[in-house]
């Protein structure tokens, strides 16, 4: 061979030649307080666990409790509307009632007065029950939250901007208003 030439051999030794450190990955370095905290026995990894599971089953716990209590709000208002639902449903047969009380009156069968009366007063003790309070503001300052003013009265059926009759009685059922009244007010 010709010693100007190179053989060819050597070119992948001085590959294999490189230190080893370089051909592995890098470790990452440490923090000063991983270098310094010393190693978890498998008890106090264990207590972590059992601290991790508890604080876990205690935010599903109050999770739970939660749903349930705004569940019961949802129910309890659903029931509420429910019950102002069947009551305002049930206001045109009160009205019929009443007419029929009034007619009634005019007749001669006792019979009839009794019945229609009987089952005018069962109506209104069921209302009652569901408070559920007819709304009577004759005479009073008009409020549009609670009537419905369909006609003008005069000046000599009352003081300016008064309920002089009530044409049509609302209801209530609590603080809600099951039927706003129509009125008759005198004009301001």
């Amino acid at each position: 061979m010709d010693p100007k030439e190179k053989p060819q051999d050597t070119a992948p030794e001085e590959e294999n030649l490189k230190p080893e450190a370089d051909n592995e990955p890098q470790a990452a370095e440490e923090t000063p307080e991983e270098q310094q905290a010393p190693e978890k026995t498998p008890l106090e990894l264990a207590e972590e666990k059992a601290a991790e599971y508890l604080a876990m089953a205690q935010r599903v716990q109050a999770d739970f409790e939660n749903f349930r209590r705004r569940n019961e709000s949802v129910r309890a208002d659903s029931f509420a509307e429910g019950k102002r639902d069947v009551a305002a449903a049930m206001l045109p047969v009160l009205d019929n009632l009443e007419r029929a009380a009034e007619a009634a009156e005019n007749s001669a069968d006792e019979a009839l007065k009794n019945g229609v009366g009987l089952v005018l007063k069962q109506m209104n003790e069921v209302y009652r029950k569901l408070n559920v309070t007819a709304i009577d503001r004759q005479g009073e300052q008009f409020d549009p939250n609670l009537e419905n003013a369909i006609l003008q009265g005069t000046a000599d059926e009352g003081e300016p901007g008064t309920v002089c009759q009530v044409l049509q009685k609302g209801y209530m059922m609590g603080d809600r208003v099951l039927r706003h009244a129509m009125v008759k007010v005198v004009p301001e």
